[in-house]
């Protein structure tokens, strides 16, 4: 979504690892359009697009498509985000899951469906998954630096005991899917359905050696203000719009049901819009016009692969929908 945000240290420090790999600070600082100056402060929030651009110029530039792959594993999270250094605070795994799970706007706006937590513990029969909730669109990226993220984590910290057994994807096998026995070094399964890394259960027993109740509570509470802050600067239509983004491939969506996610009554979100100047399907309708710009001007994807991603029924009607958006067809509006 267009006015998603994401804390700035992670744009920092991929930006530093592709410069290292050979691509240009200035070209992938103009990409995103951001300044260094905006990267200063790792809790600052950028355009998580912007994020999206760097990575995508970096790509380019460096040619390999494993590129934010290999940073993640290559990085630590706590150089990136105050959440990092929480849960190597904590005192155990679910623990630190648990923290991650509290704190995960602070590192990007991820709007997840039905109120649940990003991530998940679960049993299934001997095997133990975690299981990422983050609604899937069918591409690798996220996905990838996810569970990359813990595996880096416990691969430098307890080489001894390995974290990751066996991984399942929704996504296909990515251009660089020839280079997973290397970095992730588990069976994958490609096109499954949920995103999900089984684990070593070991580690729901084991505790930390770097659990420190005080350094804890310090970095704990800095988060929480963090937090605050982000509250504030959020209207309730930035809210609605992020918890549409998680089913908006549905097409029709229910207010009721939002409402319930967010809190209130259907008739006191329909007030706090109409405070705000507009209403639920107003908000629906630009959602849409702006995503479907975001997809195609990325040329990821078809047109009708973007009227399936926008919840249209059928290409045409995501075509007459653009026309009134636009006053062009998608692929008038994108040879302009």
């Amino acid at each position: 979504m267009s006015d998603q945000t994401m804390a700035a240290g992670f744009a920092k420090a991929f930006l530093d690892y592709a410069v290292d790999k050979g691509a240009p600070r200035e070209g992938l600082l103009l990409a995103a359009a951001l300044e260094e100056a905006d990267l200063a402060d790792q809790d600052a929030r950028i355009p998580t697009q912007a994020y999206h651009h760097m990575i995508a110029a970096g790509i380019e530039a460096t040619g390999d498509t494993s590129l934010l792959l290999r940073h993640v594993l290559d990085s630590r999270l706590e150089t990136m985000s105050i959440v990092g250094q929480i849960v190597h605070a904590s005192s155990s795994f679910p623990h630190s899951l648990g923290q991650l799970n509290r704190y995960a706007r602070l590192m990007a706006d991820v709007p997840i469906p039905n109120g649940r937590d990003r991530f998940e513990i679960t049993h299934e029969g001997d095997e133990v998954w975690l299981v990422d909730h983050r609604p899937s669109d069918g591409t690798w990226m996220a996905t990838e630096a996810s569970f990359a993220h813990f595996i880096s984590e416990f691969r430098r910290s307890a080489p001894e005991h390995p974290f990751e057994l066996a991984l399942e994807v929704t996504y296909a096998p990515p251009p660089h899917s020839n280079r997973y026995p290397d970095l992730f070094r588990v069976p994958v399964t490609f096109n499954a359905a949920r995103n999900a890394l089984r684990i070593n259960p070991v580690w729901l027993d084991e505790t930390f050696d770097g659990g420190k109740d005080y350094v804890f509570g310090v970095f704990t509470r800095h988060a929480d203000g963090l937090l605050e802050d982000l509250a504030k600067r959020h209207t309730v239509r930035s809210s609605v719009e992020m918890r549409m983004l998680a089913d908006l491939h549905e097409g029709s969506l229910s207010m009721d049901l939002i409402a319930r996610d967010l809190g209130m009554s259907r008739q006191t979100l329909y007030r706090r819009l109409k405070d705000e100047g507009v209403t639920f399907a107003q908000v629906h309708d630009d959602l849409r016009r702006r995503m479907a710009m975001d997809y195609l001007s990325a040329r990821k994807v078809s047109v009708g692969e973007a009227a399936y991603l926008l919840g249209f029924s059928e290409a045409s009607a995501f075509v007459r929908a653009f026309r009134r958006w636009t006053g062009l067809s998608p692929t008038t509006w994108l040879d302009r």
